[in-house]
């Protein structure tokens, strides 16, 4: 007999397939998209724009960043991670304003010895404040193919989603407090460098240099979201292709509700909100009765 959580393992795998060519019709320009932020020769545009990599040597790493500022949107990328023995090493796809004040909204995928899986780091910055970290484990291997990572964010959330299935959700709670990113424009960044003092198991495992160069690839960059207008607070039209708004207020279905439970109850690794010995005096305001 068939068990349910195969089940439920094999739908989710051909889930992530499907999406990940749906999201293939929706791709944009690297050429036209980015710009270089760090790097060098290590930073590459292939493939008539429609493929990127970053290398990272002993020497340096390197980034990018896209061209536009975003007040809210729908940001997806394509990533085929560092293959074998990654340790030491950090990828990144997020969002960042500038200054000592800034917002951000982070994926990091933390290297790991061969064999071992990636860590993907999770964090939200509001006016200058993070510490606010989930961890997961993936349930596919990254570096054999291409996987879509995704951030909504809006007005009311931010949803961090891997193949299109939630893993984590942000909710706005100024109400009581919390601070939320809403007043800065952002940029996607995206990043490759070494992170050996923290990145795999505490900074134990260090980086083997003697397997450099390290290179990620990146495709189908796709942001659909409000466009800073440079030179004013206001914000223009969405850049997008198929110019679908459904992030202005994207939430969590029943559907959503139960993946996210899911990938929680069978892949998270770390929990900021449940970190009792970080946070003796009580949780911070945020964690209060939160399910996600």
């Amino acid at each position: 007999m068939i068990s349910l959580a195969f089940f439920k393992a094999s739908f989710l795998l051909q889930f992530t397939i499907i999406a990940s060519f749906l999201l293939a019709a929706y791709a944009g320009n690297f050429y036209q998209d980015v710009a270089q932020t760090f790097g060098d020769q290590r930073f590459k545009i292939l493939e008539g724009g429609q493929l990127l990599t970053l290398s990272l040597d002993k020497t340096s790493g390197s980034g990018f960043q896209s061209k536009n500022e975003y007040l809210f949107g729908r940001f997806d990328m394509q990533l085929k991670l560092i293959p074998g023995n990654s340790a030491g090493t950090v990828a990144t796809f997020y969002l960042s304003s500038q200054g000592q004040g800034h917002d951000e909204i982070d994926f990091e995928f933390l290297g790991n010895s061969s064999g071992q899986p990636y860590t993907v780091h999770t964090n939200v910055y509001a006016q200058g404040k993070g510490g606010r970290e989930q961890r997961f484990r993936l349930w596919f291997d990254p570096t054999t193919s291409f996987h879509t990572y995704s951030i909504v964010w809006n007005p009311q959330r931010i949803i961090f989603l891997v193949d299109n299935i939630p893993i984590r959700v942000f909710n706005n709670q100024e109400s009581d407090g919390v601070p939320y990113p809403k007043n800065q424009a952002m940029r996607v960044y995206c990043s490759l460098w070494n992170a050996d003092d923290w990145a795999t198991q505490g900074g134990l495992v260090k980086t083997d240099w003697t397997l450099a160069p390290f290179t990620v690839s990146y495709r189908n960059f796709n942001a659909n979201g409000c466009v800073k207008v440079p030179g004013s607070s206001a914000c223009g039209s969405t850049n997008s292709l198929n110019n679908d708004q459904a992030w202005q207020s994207q939430g969590l279905d029943a559907k959503g509700r139960n993946r996210i439970r899911w990938v929680q109850q069978k892949f998270m690794i770390y929990n900021y909100c449940s970190d009792a010995t970080r946070f003796p005096q009580g949780f911070p305001t945020e964690c209060r009765g939160s399910r996600f």
